[in-house]
């Protein structure tokens, strides 16, 4: 299992979400991070969820 961060931030950069996702693979992880932010009605924030090794698999400006 490899863990991911998950962040969103409101549009004057206050924190939000600030949670960790362990996941398979970034394929599970984007898929849980998308559920998790859609859960939460936070799509349309900004927001990101990176990998371990840093890549950044979803983002929203």
């Amino acid at each position: 299992m490899n863990t991911y961060a998950l962040t969103a931030y409101e549009s004057n950069g206050e924190k939000i979400l600030d949670e960790t996702i362990s996941a398979q693979s970034d394929s599970e992880a984007k898929e849980q991070g998308e559920a998790r932010l859609a859960e939460l009605n936070m799509q349309e924030k900004t927001h990101r969820l990176t990998s371990p090794k840093g890549q950044l698999l979803l983002f929203h400006r």
